[in-house]
């Protein structure tokens, strides 16, 4: 059974950091794009970020970009998101998501296969 885990959501001051972790079982970790969505109270989900298979290519919302960091260990089966600078407008819940076309880094969740249960993230002011 595929399963993802999200871990290192928590509370946080503006301007603080945060890492999340998403660790992956049951795939072929190495062959997966893999994505980052977050979903505030009574918005849509919305796209974070993402990471090709091998590493070589990412892509991040501009809502993010230059703050967050996406990032994976193919030998760990882990990716992650590196969030610097949070804001409250951060506060979320966020998924990790897979996607089995592994060259196509996408910001469209549908193209994702597998998501996790999401961890809360709370930005202070």
């Amino acid at each position: 059974q595929v399963q993802l885990v999200e871990s290192g959501g928590g509370l946080v001051q503006a301007g603080g950091s945060l890492r999340l972790s998403c660790a992956a079982s049951g795939l072929t970790f190495r062959s997966y794009a893999m994505g980052w969505f977050r979903q505030a109270p009574g918005k849509e989900r919305a796209f974070v970020a993402t990471i090709s298979s091998g590493g070589a290519y990412t892509l991040s919302a501009d809502s993010v970009k230059g703050r967050f960091t996406v990032s994976r260990d193919n030998a760990k089966n882990t990716v992650y998101l590196q969030m610097n600078s949070l804001k409250p407008e951060d506060k979320a819940v966020y998924y990790c998501a897979a996607d089995p076309s592994g060259d196509r880094y996408s910001a469209n969740g549908r193209v994702y296969n597998y998501w996790g249960q999401g961890t809360q993230v709370t930005v202070s002011s």
